[in-house]
């Protein structure tokens, strides 16, 4: 009876860990996704933007408080976030290949074959 439970207990560890590998580059990828919208977002609003003359009036919202600026207030911090963004991004990316190549490096070493049903 033992030595039936000792490989039930590793397919279920197995099963487990798989499970958080898959979890872990199921996140990562939704954080990709959402980064990448925002920086989309900045994109389109900086080509809107920069065309129109400094002095005009726009509105940019803040911490959930719509204030009043010009365009030339608003560009350079546009520039910035969307340069932040574009560096989370490719950390972001970083990341998920590196989880990939260790589920991978992991699938190997465990002689584990995932089937789809």
């Amino acid at each position: 009876m033992a030595s039936q439970t000792a490989p039930a207990k590793r397919q279920q560890d197995l099963q487990l860990q798989y499970t958080n590998y898959k979890n872990t580059l199921q996140q990562l990828a939704q954080k990709i996704g959402d980064v990448e919208q925002e920086a989309e977002e900045h994109k389109l609003v900086l080509e809107t933007l920069e065309p129109l003359p400094g002095d005009r009036k726009c509105f940019r919202m803040i911490n959930g408080v719509l204030v009043e600026r010009t365009v030339k207030d608003v560009i350079p911090a546009l520039r910035t976030n969307a340069e932040g963004l574009k560096k989370v991004l490719d950390d972001l990316v970083k990341q998920y290949k590196a989880k990939q190549d260790e589920l991978d490096k992991w699938k190997k070493k465990n002689n584990v074959q995932v089937v789809q049903s």
